[in-house]
């Protein structure tokens, strides 16, 4: 059978953190926007919803009470879908971040796999648009997975160069770390690696057990360079990411009107090379993440 008709895991970064509706009106703030938006995506084929939390203002939020609005609208308007929340941030306290996490206990989190300059730059300015460093280092790492595997919560290994993924061996050496892994190939970010489709291939080929393997791994691609990064990861057998967080535009130069918007497209271009998005239940299982106990 070939690996195209196997499904592919759709999931939808819904908003990030850093661009604003001045940029993109579609970018929710409320839980009730962020809930019509997860509908969108899901009735386009996505069956995992990446989430940075925003206060009603649109300010980005680190606090309990906000996930836990923005989870719970989701949930009540679409019903099942795989939560997948950030834990990526720069100055704030890792332990408030690991507090969200044990108050709301989502299906998923994100985990940064290292340390890294993380930055915006712009040709037309000649200058940064923002630059920092990403503190990510293995005992950060670690503590993040041992309250992840207390509280139920699987891992998905946010990887934005090549010697990252291989980050992943010694975890997996300690037994911190159980198939199926979530990984994802983040390309497009100054500081990490090239957003270059031959990239897609350098860096699937480093995944612990083959990019054929038992592990499951997906392309996020930054700025218009997406289309091409999620073309590359199809066509390998990779499950692809898109949302507003990621990028504002679909491939024809026009600024999408919903996180559906680029849903729709991630999905064609899935189904035109023969494979289909996976259900949410499909998800789960390729995953290894159980279904959600009934409230």
């Amino acid at each position: 059978m070939s690996s195209f008709s196997d499904p592919v895991i759709i999931s939808c970064s819904i908003s990030g953190v850093i661009a604003n509706r001045d940029q993109c009106p579609a970018i929710p703030y409320t839980p009730e926007e962020y809930a019509a938006e997860a509908r969108r995506a899901v009735d386009e084929g996505a069956s995992q919803i990446h989430i940075h939390a925003r206060k009603p203002d649109g300010t980005p939020s680190y606090e309990v009470e906000d996930f836990q609005a923005i989870t719970e609208a989701i949930l009540a308007e679409v019903g099942d879908v795989i939560v997948n929340y950030s834990t990526g941030a720069i100055g704030i306290p890792l332990e408030k971040r690991i507090e969200y996490l044990r108050a709301c206990k989502p299906d998923v989190a994100a985990l940064n796999m290292s340390s890294m300059n993380y930055a915006k730059y712009s040709r037309r300015r000649k200058d940064f648009v923002f630059k920092a460093v990403f503190e990510n280092s293995f005992d950060t790492i670690i503590e993040f997975l041992t309250a992840m595997k207390e509280l139920g919560i699987k891992p998905e290994h946010e990887c934005f160069d090549s010697g990252h993924v291989a980050n992943l061996d010694p975890l997996v050496d300690m037994g911190l770390l159980e198939p199926p892994l979530q990984i994802s190939l983040v390309m497009g970010v100054t500081g990490g690696i090239r957003p270059t489709p031959r990239n897609v291939t350098l860096m699937s080929d480093q995944i612990p057990g083959g990019p054929e393997g038992p592990n499951q791994w997906q392309v996020i691609g930054i700025s218009r360079d997406q289309w091409k990064l999620l073309a590359s990861s199809l066509v390998l057998g990779g499950n692809v990411r898109a949302g507003v967080e990621d990028n504002l535009y679909l491939p024809n130069g026009e600024m999408c009107r919903s996180n559906g918007d680029l849903i729709a497209k991630a999905r064609q271009m899935a189904e035109d090379i023969g494979r289909r998005p996976a259900s949410v239940a499909e998800a789960r299982e390729l995953l290894g993440v159980p279904k959600r106990a009934a409230a």
